[in-house]
């Protein structure tokens, strides 16, 4: 299969009608989301298989994890989700008795979240996911291909970070 055709044989979404891939496929950024949406699609069929958890339900418990109860707004902030889809996959997760609420003993205002023991087991089983997907990810580096391509990945980080924060920036 080329790079321009699908895996039934026809020219793929971004070739042109020459068959030439579009300039934007060929950038690293492009390159790397396709890498991301691969890995994340992977990694949500695994933890469907391993834990019965949907791709928002699995953030959440793999974000409690071993920690001390959190309150929902802080989930939230750390899973980067709206409150509401947060709070819905929390109902279905406590129906399923993966996470325990309680009340927050210095606010009775704010309801705190925890994995249950069942939650603990789900958990442990995505770590135990992900670390074997890191170890079929990276078998193919040598150590020091390893530390190289962290090391560019740490500094191509830190220019997109700089780059969003300059289009944050008012013109």
């Amino acid at each position: 299969m080329s790079e321009t055709q699908s895996r039934e044989g026809r020219p793929s979404p971004e070739a042109d009608d020459r068959g030439s891939p579009a300039p934007i496929t060929l950038m690293l950024s492009s390159r790397l989301m396709v890498l991301a949406n691969l890995l994340k699609r992977g990694a949500i069929l695994r933890y469907k298989r391993l834990a019965g958890l949907s791709s928002v339900e699995f953030g959440l418990v793999a974000s409690l994890g071993r920690r001390p109860p959190m309150s929902v707004a802080r989930l939230a902030e750390a899973v980067g989700q709206d409150k509401g889809q947060i709070s819905r996959a929390l109902a279905g997760l406590v129906s399923r008795k993966l996470i325990a609420k309680s009340e927050n003993p210095r606010d009775c205002r704010e309801v705190l979240v925890s994995l249950t023991q069942a939650g603990l087991a789900a958990h442990d089983a995505i770590v135990e996911g992900a670390q074997q997907r890191n170890r079929l990810l990276l078998e193919q580096l040598s150590d020091d291909e390893l530390e190289t391509l962290l090391a560019q990945i740490e500094r191509l980080t830190a220019t997109a970070e700089a780059m969003l924060e300059a289009e944050k920036a008012p013109r």
